[in-house]
């Protein structure tokens, strides 16, 4: 079977004359063994390589604590400006890198761009100027623009969409680990500091981007390609596998790129909440990222110690945020984990607004706060969408839409909180909460829309679309009359 068969395509020649096969009971033991063994090759290694491409993305607030801007002759908002302009091809560049995945094999296009940004990171480290480093910057959001959006697509093609967020979550969870150990290992590596003559920071961005490029040859070899040619399954599994992907979307695919599956990705409003949706997470996720260190700093603490007391924050959050995400997929519902996200991260930010007047304790209670109403929230955008999303094509489109809108919040982030306001940074944390509930007020709407589309669909008044064109029909993604909408 060729790589670019369609699930569908694959399920029809697996599956032709044998009906028993598409009533596949979903409490097999053949199944839970195929799930385990999707478990362990699907995920694991994109898991730790996304651990990698944060690291090398994050790194440059570690390398500002240890001597960058005096190196590099930094001032005023120069600092700012190295975090934005990353994301100006990291936003440009996502969906051109998705459309790519569908026709490369995921192996080759996501070892290849991992390569890339590792070198752009050792670049960094031994580049001269200021200008040199944005030009890095530059290049490394070019790179990685595909590697977040590209692996949940991969993921999504995998699991039915009750068993996504928790895998998700499990993928996603490498963000917050870098977050909580990144501080300890640049401290450790900045330890080389005078070594050949380089200062401790730039030993930062030249180890870790080694250890990026060395890892990402190896992942070649490891990282799975589409369901219809993962080299894993044998001919049963894999029929297996395509058929349960089919009835969990009741028949409706996307996987014939025309005009019109363009004008269905370009004109769905639910596309657009989840952009929204992400922007409001991702500027609380970027803003704890790049921030930490230094907001805890502010509390009085040396570097160091600052480092070591994120090091919890980023723990705690990550145990809470999977056990909720193991709660999302067993009683299969979305919406209400994103206002509880929303509602702890408020907390959060209101103490640190109101920080003159309460204890430096209560403040480390408000960055766990934060970061923990963050981390639930952020990967559960993405999952949701993706559940609402049928098709090669439609997955394909919405994951990169919404992380490409969505890292506009990386751009808002890095040039909020300003040096001239430290330590209470208002104008970080006031933007900050307001992004988060306009998240929240998105997906308030998004489930109203759902609800209303369901209901609509019960009653038969998406019936008429069966009338269409058959190459149409079979080509309507989540437009299909069939398909249900979970929140």
């Amino acid at each position: 079977m060729s790589e670019k068969a369609t699930v569908s395509e694959a399920v029809m020649k697996t599956s032709a004359g044998d009906p028993e096969q598409l009533c596949i009971d979903h409490n097999t033991e053949a199944e839970k063994r195929l799930l385990r063994k999707c478990d362990l090759h699907v995920v694991p290694v994109l898991t730790f390589l996304f651990l990698l491409a944060f690291l090398d993305r994050i790194n440059i607030g570690n390398a500002r604590l240890q001597g960058l801007e005096k190196d590099l002759n930094m001032t005023g908002q120069d600092y700012n400006i190295a975090l934005l302009i990353f994301f100006i091809p990291y936003i440009l560049c996502e969906l051109p890198s998705n459309l790519i995945l569908k026709k490369v094999a995921p192996s080759t296009w996501i070892s290849g761009i991992i390569a890339a940004w590792g070198v752009v990171t050792i670049c960094q480290g031994v580049t001269k100027s200021f200008a040199g480093l944005v030009v890095c910057r530059f290049l490394l959001g070019m790179f990685e623009a595909g590697f977040f959006p590209g692996c949940v697509y991969l993921i999504s093609m995998y699991y039915r969409r009750h068993e996504l967020q928790k895998r998700v979550t499990f993928f996603f969870s490498a963000s917050i680990i870098a977050g909580a150990f990144s501080g300890l290992l640049a401290y450790g590596i900045a330890r080389l500091d005078g070594t050949a003559g380089y200062s401790g920071w730039r030993w930062i961005f030249v180890i870790e981007g080694l250890a990026t490029v060395v890892f990402a040859a190896i992942s070649k070899f490891f990282i799975v390609d589409w369901p219809e040619t993962a080299k894993f399954l044998n001919d049963q599994e894999r029929k297996m596998l395509l058929t349960r992907l089919t009835l969990d979307n009741n028949g409706a695919q996307m996987n014939r790129l025309d005009r019109p599956t363009l004008k269905r990705c370009l004109f769905d409003v639910k596309i657009y909440l989840g952009m929204v949706m992400y922007f409001g997470a991702v500027t609380s996720g970027y803003a704890t990222a790049f921030f930490t260190p230094t907001i805890l700093h502010q509390f009085g603490w040396a570097p160091l110690k600052a480092q070591v007391m994120s090091i919890p924050i980023f723990v705690v959050s990550t145990v809470i945020t999977l056990a909720l995400a193991w709660v999302s997929d067993a009683i299969r519902h979305r919406f209400a984990f994103t206002i509880l996200g929303c509602t702890i991260a408020t907390v959060g930010y209101v103490l640190l607004l109101c920080q003159q007047h309460v204890p430096v304790g209560a403040r480390y209670f408000a960055v766990f706060a934060i970061t923990i109403g963050t981390f639930i929230t952020q990967p559960i955008c993405v999952t949701w969408l993706s559940n609402c999303m049928a098709g090669h094509y439609k997955r394909s489109f919405s994951t990169s839409f919404q992380v490409a809108f969505g890292n506009f919040g990386g751009i808002l982030a890095s040039n909020i909180f300003l040096d001239s306001e430290k330590p209470l940074y208002p104008t970080g944390f006031g933007t900050t909460l307001a992004a988060f509930w306009l998240c929240g007020i998105a997906c308030i709407i998004l489930l109203f829309v759902l609800i209303r589309e369901n209901r609509i669909r019960d009653a038969g008044g998406r019936d008429y679309r069966f009338q269409l064109p058959e190459e149409e029909v079979t080509n309507l993604g989540d437009d299909h009359p069939s398909f249900r909408f979970s929140y």
